[in-house]
């Protein structure tokens, strides 16, 4: 059984599938996953896409289908015994499934660590009970799990065989219809409907005083797999600016951009693997907020800025996240070269920080022998 929630988690885990099935190309996933996934060949019992949630708020409207999708899983375990429970981020949700495998005596592998480090860090004492591997994707996670007795591993960041573009930014940008010589401004609005719902507006407006203020600006917006072209480009339409919208070919998007908006999440990383300026917006409800103010204890929300130690790219929160001060952060960067080019440098170094390629494979190696150990 493989368990992930995530369009994320479902990129990475269709790769650890691709890579199992090099190893023994009779094994038989099934569970919980996306279009990757299902690509990968797994049979699914439901569609991330519909369990995927923002804040406490959005877990109240989606909380019935998780129940039941959570319900369908107990049952399934118990009546086939999978050989490995493979969960993949997600934790609350995951955390909960590694219980009841547990209990019946099955073998977990958590594949991409919760965030112990920034919030809930309680969760380790579940995991070292419910989980025989742990497998993280960041070195500082090392650490803390073995400090706790959890046998851990780590293996590489798995966006390190995937984030790659196939043209020069050049060609890029005559496929895209963009012209060359123009600043070109990328808007990365998040995987999920709630998020593009709040962020959305958000940048388009940003992108009116873009124009006003820099006249010769062009925008791209790659969609990212978990959203439809039409609920995209339905906000899109609602503003006068021109915004080419790109359904495939998303790090060709992004790496001909000559700076980035992007919603907090995976994408951060996405860009800054491409080397891209960017100004990372994060914007949830206020209840979701206030909470987080509570119990998330790191100065930063952007991952890019957590894994170097320091702010070397803003970050707009809240209120923050405002038309204004999304574009004012975008001219500044622009209008900087020395601020450019220090953003440029700092990414560079990221690479060396998340390991080498090939981590999707080790990951299947160390998973295999789980199964191969019963």
């Amino acid at each position: 059984m493989i368990v992930a929630g995530e369009a994320s988690g479902d990129l990475h885990g269709a790769n650890l599938v691709k890579a199992m099935h090099g190893i023994d190309p009779t094994l038989r996933f099934y569970g919980i996953g996306g279009k990757r996934l299902r690509e990968a060949g797994i049979e699914l019992m439901a569609d991330s896409a519909d369990m995927t949630v923002v804040g406490l708020t959005e877990v109240i409207f989606k909380l019935r289908f998780i129940l039941k999708v959570m319900g369908q899983l107990k049952t399934s375990l118990k009546k086939t015994k999978p050989d490995l429970v493979i969960l993949i981020d997600y934790p609350d949700f995951n955390l909960s499934l590694a219980k009841a495998a547990k209990k019946l005596g099955l073998r977990v592998f958590y594949y991409i660590s919760p965030q112990v480090w920034a919030w809930r860090k309680g969760r380790i004492d579940k995991i070292r009970k419910w989980v025989d591997k742990m497998v993280v994707i960041f070195p500082f996670e090392v650490r803390l799990y073995e400090e706790a007795n959890v046998d851990v591993t780590f293996v590489g960041h798995p966006l390190l065989d995937v984030v790659r573009t196939k043209y020069s930014r050049e060609e890029a940008r005559r496929r895209f219809g963009l012209q060359e010589g123009r600043t070109t401004v990328g808007i990365l609005p998040g995987s999920r409907p709630s998020e593009v719902l709040k962020l959305l507006p958000e940048m388009l407006k940003a992108s009116e005083i873009l124009v006003e203020k820099l006249g010769s600006v062009q925008f791209v917006l790659p969609i990212a797999d978990t959203l439809k072209m039409d609920f995209v480009s339905h906000i899109v339409q609602q503003y006068p600016v021109e915004v080419r919208v790109i359904r495939h070919d998303i790090y060709e998007a992004i790496g001909c951009a000559d700076v980035v908006m992007v919603a907090s999440g995976t994408a951060t990383l996405e860009t800054a693997l491409l080397g891209i300026p960017m100004v990372v917006i994060y914007k949830v409800s206020a209840l979701t907020y206030y909470m987080g103010k509570i119990f998330v204890k790191v100065d930063n929300i952007g991952i890019v800025n957590i894994i170097t130690g320091k702010t070397i790219v803003p970050e707009l929160i809240q209120k923050e996240a405002n038309p204004k001060r999304i574009a004012a952060e975008i001219i500044d960067i622009l209008s900087h070269r020395g601020r450019m080019n220090n953003i440029k440098e700092e990414l560079s170094k990221i690479r060396d920080k998340l390991g080498s390629p090939g981590a999707g494979e080790r990951a299947a190696w160390l998973a295999y022998e789980m199964i191969e150990g019963n």
